[in-house]
């Protein structure tokens, strides 16, 4: 038989670690070597231990997983890292997979999933739960998408006569619509561009060429 993987938890909760390790001793190929309460511990043991994948936790003290993870990924490059956390905040799937991470899962997982994923870990393949995958999808399309593109058509004429200087009266006039009509658009651009008042709003749109 082959030798058993070697597993090292970093989790700063004590009820945690134990029952991941429970679940570890129920599968014959995987071996816990060692635990950690925080990203610091976290970085002392894979020096000392050598395990072949870490389940690390994002949110601790002294030293979050993100960072524990840039570090070991950077000095111990055999060492994968699987994040199990409670967390799905896209912020958060980032800078696990950006500082390195091969894993991201949630702590409801099941047994299975977890061991599946540590194998995969072992095996250079990565393993995300739904909703981490989900977030990078949200996260390619923000990183596509221009400035504006979010932008109605009646909201882009709307933007063109605030360009003109028109103010939400004039701007009901000319495009024969309510005053509260105009507001809601106005609110709208201001919010689809990030901008504070509409002299902001201008300015990015002129400075986008947004309008004409």
């Amino acid at each position: 038989m082959s030798e058993p993987i070697r597993v090292l938890i970093a989790d700063d909760h004590t009820v945690v670690r134990s029952g991941l390790s429970a679940l570890l001793s129920v599968f014959d190929d995987l071996e816990l070597v060692g635990e950690a309460r925080n990203g610091r511990e976290a970085i002392e043991l894979v020096e000392r231990l050598h395990p072949d994948v870490v389940l690390m936790d994002m949110i601790m003290p002294e030293l979050d997983g993100a960072q524990a993870t840039a570090v070991i990924r950077k000095h111990y490059p055999d060492v994968q890292v699987v994040v199990l956390t409670s967390f799905r905040d896209d912020e958060l799937v980032q800078k696990a997979l950006s500082a390195g991470a091969i894993g991201y899962l949630l702590k409801d997982a099941t047994a299975d999933e977890l061991a599946d994923a540590i194998r995969n870990a072992v095996a250079g393949r990565a393993t995300l739960a739904p909703e981490a995958t989900q977030s990078l999808i949200r996260q390619t399309l923000q990183g596509t998408r221009r400035l504006g593109d979010d932008l109605t058509e009646r909201e882009r004429e709307v933007l063109a006569l605030m360009v003109e200087g028109l103010n939400n009266n004039e701007i009901a006039q000319r495009l024969v619509v309510s005053r509260s009509t105009v507001k809601f658009h106005v609110s709208n651009i201001l919010s689809k561009l990030g901008a504070s008042t509409r002299t902001e709003a201008v300015a990015i749109a002129l400075q986008n060429g947004l309008v004409s």
